[in-house]
């Protein structure tokens, strides 16, 4: 059974379409509710993660007196960045291009993803020029003097991903862990939203394809394409939207062991146009399947489900400063991967606003100052059943599900309109 995409677009203009986020579709269906097309017309969906593949376009105005034809070097905040692909230097405007996996050759764990939050927070950013030359020289600059600043996705939004466990002998330093990653699968690592990712729920890509409306970073953007190493069976996407509209609560950079990556956030509203689209809406984390890959190797061992990450398990930590016992070196601040945790006046502090939700801490945390169910990762392996701990999550499920709520108040409120596809990524 099918139903065009246009008689979803009218029932919302005549305020009749039911709209529900992907967690709410996921609590009716555990109720044991049996849902039709004519129980929901769309579905908010979101995902919220580390995503390498990601690059910011820039063109601005040298504030310099110096003349020049060509920069050989540009860097902001110690990021480098590559230049072109449009030389204008002799009209006094700089195009950069600065890749999400670019790190810092002045701050220590400080990467591209950083840079992008400090931009949208319209911080001052240091510029750094040599010419052609070979003279440099030095400016600031904010994000409101930046005329161009698109950001692009090269691979985001994967249709979930896996979880990560070490079975070698050794430590291995790794993007897949904000620390070393103990041997002798020890502990685990995930990454991937579940029944709420945008591409699980559409995984055909019957509503997702070329000009799809969407919320990247909290800014209206659309999806441009299929994103690179992309494939109808482990599907990702490719989009762009104006840095400028950004939420920087939803974007930032994240450390690991080998080195600071890149987050991102995306919320995609889909109609619920099919009986196929509708059977991916109602599958629910039971149901989904979560890789178990070998982080050394890079080859798959098991599989569990996206309900050992998520169900029953706390998406957000709960944090008792009086519980602190006052350690000389508070490992949870050193190795915190948002730097989310200091100390005041000797007080443990965790700033919300910058907390991914990533559970490191309370895995590290001698005093239970914070603390949050995380899961365990069962699969089989060589006719060995394993429950392994998770001691980090690469995907903020709360944060994830805050934005799938914002894009169903913006449909509801007309702040956002559903477009239809230009073009299908996949026949």
């Amino acid at each position: 059974m099918e139903r065009p995409f246009s008689d979803i677009k009218q029932r919302l203009q005549n305020n009749e379409a039911i709209v529900l986020t992907a967690q709410e579709v996921s609590r009716l269906v555990n109720k044991g509710e049996k849902l039709s097309l004519n129980d929901v017309d769309v579905v908010t969906t979101a995902t919220r993660a580390i995503m390498s593949g990601t690059y910011a376009v820039l063109s601005f105005p040298v504030n310099s007196t110096i003349s020049f034809r060509k920069a050989s070097e540009v860097s902001l905040n110690g990021v480098p960045a590559h230049v072109g692909p449009c030389p204008n230097e002799s009209l006094g405007v700089l195009d950069i291009i600065i890749f999400g996996t670019a790190h810092s050759n002045t701050k220590s764990n400080y990467g591209a993803g950083h840079l992008f939050r400090d931009m949208v927070e319209n911080k001052n950013i240091d510029v750094t020029v040599i010419t052609e030359k070979g003279n440099p020289f030095d400016f600031n600059i904010r994000l409101n003097d930046i005329p161009y600043a698109r950001m692009y996705a090269t691979r985001h939004a994967f249709k979930n991903y896996a979880a990560f466990v070490n079975c070698s002998t050794e430590p291995v330093h790794t993007i897949f862990h904000a620390t070393t990653f103990s041997p002798g699968m020890k502990g685990a690592t995930m990454s991937g939203c579940g029944e709420i990712n945008p591409l699980q729920n559409d995984p055909k890509m019957e509503n997702i394809g070329i000009g799809t409306r969407a919320l990247i970073n909290g800014a209206e953007g659309f999806v441009i394409g299929e994103g690179t190493r992309s494939s109808p069976e482990k599907p990702n996407l490719a989009g762009v939207a104006d840095m400028h509209d950004m939420d920087p609560a939803l974007m930032g950079g994240f450390k690991t062991s080998a080195g600071p990556e890149c987050i991102a956030s995306w919320a995609i509203a889909i109609p619920v146009t099919s009986t196929s689209i509708l059977e991916a809406v109602i599958k629910t984390d039971q149901e989904i399947p979560m890789v178990v890959n070998d982080v050394d190797k890079r080859v798959m061992i098991g599989q569990s489900s996206y309900a050992d990450a998520w169900k029953g398990t706390d998406t957000h930590i709960k944090f008792d400063p009086d519980s602190c016992i006052g350690c000389d070196v508070c490992v949870p601040e050193k190795d915190c991967p948002l730097k989310a945790i200091h100390r005041n006046d000797e007080k443990v502090v965790l700033d919300r606003y910058m907390c991914f939700n990533c559970g490191l801490c309370t895995v590290i945390c001698p005093g239970g100052v914070f603390t949050a169910r995380l899961g365990t990762i069962k699969f089989s392996k060589d006719s060995v059943e394993h429950d392994i701990p998770i001691v980090l999550r690469q995907s903020d499920r709360k944060r994830a599900e805050e934005i799938a709520d914002k894009l169903k108040d913006m449909i509801l409120s007309g702040d956002f309109r559903l477009t239809e596809m230009v073009g299908k990524i996949y026949p």
